[in-house]
């Protein structure tokens, strides 16, 4: 994925905003409401509080393309130096926070997810992805978290961006849905976050959008798989 994909004025898709929790069964319209909105924009442009990016377990075959090699850049080498250094090794759901120095990149925090081994990766590993996405950005107080997935510039490109948005989408509903559940027994945390925008590159926003509706307009929780536990 090229720099130019992403130049020029960034575009939000879809008028009409799509909201968590609005679509499918009683069950679900009963959920917190929150925003999802897609932007097409590099995560290494966005001026924003949070920008969660994902990267795969660290092995030489897993190089860095499009937007993570920008970042990268931008970054003068950082993330090269904490993957091949094992300071973060891309384990599932394994976190780690960046505070980009002044003139790197816009976003003041950058969170990075690990995605775990890149040959063995499936969509539905999205859900327990969403899930860490949003947990942590509440947990960091990030009312307005942007999220970009860099699974095609982390080189696996065997999956649509809509099958990878709608199960982080699936993550997301059920964290909201948990947090639901402990909100009613006093047991949860002020919910922070107050909208997410998932980030595509303009050849890939239109299918990205459609995955998100498709989870919002699924009536039930994705099919359990093997990370469902989480």
């Amino acid at each position: 994925m090229k720099r130019l994909i992403f130049l020029g004025v960034a575009v939000f898709l879809a008028q009409a905003t799509a909201f968590l929790g609005q679509a499918g069964s009683s069950t679900a319209a009963a959920l917190p409401t929150l925003p999802v909105k897609v932007l097409v924009q590099s995560p290494a442009d966005t001026q924003t509080d949070l920008q969660i990016i994902c990267l795969f377990r660290s092995s030489p075959e897993n190089t860095l393309h499009g937007a993570l090699a920008e970042i990268d850049q931008k970054l003068h080498g950082a993330l090269t130096r904490i993957r091949t250094s094992d300071r973060f090794g891309g384990e599932l759901g394994e976190t780690i926070i960046l505070l980009p120095p002044s003139g790197t990149i816009a976003a003041k925090r950058l969170l990075l997810i690990g995605l775990g081994d890149s040959a063995t990766f499936t969509p539905e590993t999205m859900v327990f992805i969403g899930k860490v996405a949003i947990r942590e950005s509440n947990r960091m107080g990030a009312a307005h978290p942007f999220f970009a997935p860099t699974i095609l510039d982390g080189g696996v490109t065997r999956y649509t961006t809509g099958e990878i948005a709608e199960r982080f989408v699936h993550g997301i509903r059920e964290a909201l849905a948990t947090h639901a559940l402990l909100d009613r027994i006093g047991a949860a945390t002020p919910r922070l976050v107050q909208d997410f925008t998932f980030l595509a590159g303009p050849s890939h926003a239109a299918d990205t959008q459609a995955g998100i509706d498709r989870a919002l307009a699924a009536s039930e929780g994705p099919t359990r798989g093997p990370n469902a536990k989480n």
